[in-house]
């Protein structure tokens, strides 16, 4: 046990072994005295020797000032004892800039003992400075608040700061949803696929499924070959619809994405007109709610705009829209003669479709 006292005569020492001394001696009377007188007789002959040894290191590190006055340096008791009283008196006044930097200087040299840094052995008056005159406020000019106003910032994805801690633009350009919940027919099957994979051959490593959502976007250039395609395959050839990213394609467009693969598409002509061109789901994809779910949002996107639409009158699609709203208010005879091929089981006939706001 680390015992540490101030006092030369080692009192606290003594304390603690006669309390050990004590103990001993309940527990065997017989031969208590006996212990007891033996290490007084230790003690006795071995204290004037620390003492002396005490005496001489505090002498070895004595100094004398310019006026003669022998200045010993504090003991860790005595520097802890100091810091400790000043603590205390200066929480009920306000300390002198002196007493101030002493206190910090003595818990500097408190700290550099505990880390076994060396310097700072002592504290001298001459070595104070006291803290400078506090000058009186000065309010700043008016023409540097006009400045300061003045200067031009730059967007944090066109600043110097973004090229050191680096940009990352965000993935989700015109997102409207994401779906986690939906498993169409391909995603089931793929999944059918990697698990009769893994059972052919138990011994291959098997790359573990992430889980990707649907999510539904506005149109961007990078779904442009993949809309066209899905367009030639569900309508016919030559469809092109670039020109819908020159009008305001977050209110034109709903585009479901699976990964990277576009799997729905739903197009106005502008949003102005709010004419539905196109609708249209990638095979293996449908029956999954996704076509529901882009017009759904395509409607949401354009509120308080009727919005029309023409479709085949033998087109499944009809019952969708009638559970949205849309009324049909014409039959137009020979409508897809010179888009569809003669042999084509579409019927060329089409009902004009509103829905009205």
């Amino acid at each position: 046990m680390r015992i540490t006292r101030a006092s030369t005569s080692l009192d606290g020492l003594l304390d603690f072994f006669q309390i050990g001394t004590e103990s001993r001696t309940s527990d065997d009377p017989a031969n208590g005295s006996e212990e007891a007188s033996d290490f007084e007789r230790f003690m006795g002959s071995v204290l004037p020797q620390c003492l002396e040894a005490r005496y001489q290191v505090q002498d070895s590190d004595s100094r004398t000032d310019n006026i003669g006055t022998v200045l010993r340096p504090l003991s860790r008791y005595e520097v802890s004892a100091v810091i400790k009283y000043a603590s205390v008196s200066d929480a009920a006044a306000l300390p002198s800039p002196v007493h101030a930097a002493i206190l910090r200087k003595l818990q500097l040299r408190r700290e550099r003992r505990r880390t076994d840094i060396q310097g700072l052995d002592s504290v001298h008056s001459n070595s104070l400075t006291s803290l400078p005159s506090q000058l009186p406020p000065q309010l700043p000019q008016s023409g540097i608040f006009n400045f300061l106003n003045s200067i031009r910032t730059t967007r944090y994805e066109m600043s110097f700061l973004s090229r050191l801690c680096g940009y990352r633009p965000s993935k989700d350009s015109g997102l409207v949803a994401v779906d986690w919940e939906t498993r169409s027919p391909w995603m089931e099957l793929m999944a059918d696929v990697r698990e009769h994979y893994s059972y052919a051959h138990p011994a291959s490593a098997q790359s573990p499924e992430v889980p990707v959502p649907i999510r539904y976007v506005s149109l961007q250039p990078s779904h442009l070959q993949q809309v066209h395609e899905l367009l030639a395959r569900v309508f016919w050839d030559g469809i092109d619809v670039s020109d819908l990213l020159q009008s305001s394609p977050e209110r034109c467009s709903v585009i479901a994405v699976y990964g990277k693969i576009v799997v729905g598409a739903v197009l106005l002509s502008s949003p102005q007109e709010a004419y539905i061109t196109y609708l249209a789901v990638r095979a293996g994809w449908d029956n999954s709610q996704i076509a529901t779910t882009m017009l759904y949002h395509l409607i949401t996107l354009n509120p308080h705009r009727d919005i029309t639409l023409h479709v085949a009158a033998n087109n499944p699609a009809m019952l969708l829209y009638n559970r949205f709203g849309f009324k049909a208010e014409e039959f137009i005879v020979g409508f897809y003669e010179e888009y569809l091929d003669s042999q084509s089981r579409a019927s060329m006939n089409a009902f004009r479709l509103r829905l009205r706001r």
